[in-house]
């Protein structure tokens, strides 16, 4: 995994993890990668220093654990009181990004990683797929070279 320091236009700094420079080269070109402030996609690196070991000691240990990018979505009633109601627009925003994982991909439920490994290895035909799967399983497709991402699972708008 690669740490990097970024930047976006309107000069919020944020971090990001990758799993290597060409996997965030991609993922910024193709608009992934967003500031978490505001959602511009226009990000850049930031000029950082290089993680070297102590003499003695591993870089994995020195290294800290990647952070998903989207943490899980708390229980119902979990919300700090302080968090208040989740603005209209960005509502709004999740509830069309949910209608268009509803029409676009398949949902396979609790067989998610399983299913996102078949069509990694070939046994599968290769579609866009929703569903549920654990930190760990999630954590795991990561490791094996699995693009996955967790997306907030609102209520839908029309219901």
């Amino acid at each position: 995994m690669i740490h990097y320091d970024l930047r976006c236009t309107a000069g919020h700094d944020f971090d990001g993890w990758f799993k290597d420079s060409a996997a965030y080269e991609k993922q910024a070109k193709a608009g992934f990668v967003e500031c978490p402030v505001c959602g511009s996609t226009e990000v850049s690196k930031q000029l950082m220093a290089p993680a070297i070991p102590k003499k003695g000691r591993s870089r994995a240990k020195e290294t800290p654990p990647p952070v998903p990018a989207t943490p899980p979505a708390p229980p119902p009633g979990d919300a700090p009181a302080a968090a208040g109601p989740m603005p209209a627009q960005v509502l709004a925003l999740l509830q069309r990004m949910r209608s268009e994982v509803e029409k676009n991909c398949d949902y396979v439920g609790k067989d998610f990683a399983e299913e996102a490994r078949k069509m990694h290895r070939g046994e599968s035909d290769r579609r866009g797929i929703y569903g549920e799967a654990s930190d760990t399983d999630a954590a795991s497709l990561q490791e094996e070279g699995i693009e996955v991402a967790r997306l907030p699972w609102v209520p839908r708008a029309d219901g």
